[in-house]
């Protein structure tokens, strides 16, 4: 009778610890649902500008243009370039369903002779998320 009961209460425990084990991982779901359904849609009006051709030194400045086509505000929360030359700005504020944004980057092209090809990385709660922005050209050597 003893070892009934024994068996019984160390079933009970373990049936116990998996439901809070499940419920959590239930609560993780939720969240990430949960963060889909608050993400919205962006239409992409500029991915790649190719600048031609610029003399070493120079400065290159492009905006690329995107719209919020979702249902909530698009927030840019991030912008990464693929290196110290290219330097990103990202829009401070959300911008609202139906409006135009914009991501400003600055290429110094000092020093960086050759065939130039930059990449931008966005982070949104855009969903799907932005593509990869392209800068590209040719940077020439300064005539002396």
């Amino acid at each position: 009778m003893n070892r009934f009961l024994m068996i019984l209460m160390l079933t009970c425990i373990l049936f116990s610890c998996d439901i809070r084990k499940n419920k959590s991982k239930a609560d993780v779901v939720s969240d990430s649902a949960q963060a889909f359904m608050d993400s919205t849609t962006v239409q992409m009006i500029d991915t790649v500008y190719d600048f031609g051709k610029v003399t070493d030194g120079e400065k290159v400045e492009y905006s690329f243009r995107f719209k919020n086509t979702g249902k909530y505000p698009l927030i840019v929360s991030n912008a990464t370039a693929s290196c110290g030359c290219t330097v990103p700005e990202k829009p401070e504020e959300p911008i609202k369903p139906g409006e135009t944004g914009f991501i400003k980057v600055v290429f110094n092209s000092q020093g960086r002779v050759g065939e130039a090809h930059k990449e931008v990385t966005v982070t949104s709660n855009a969903h799907p998320a932005f593509p990869i922005l392209e800068l590209k050209g040719q940077v020439t050597e300064a005539k002396k």
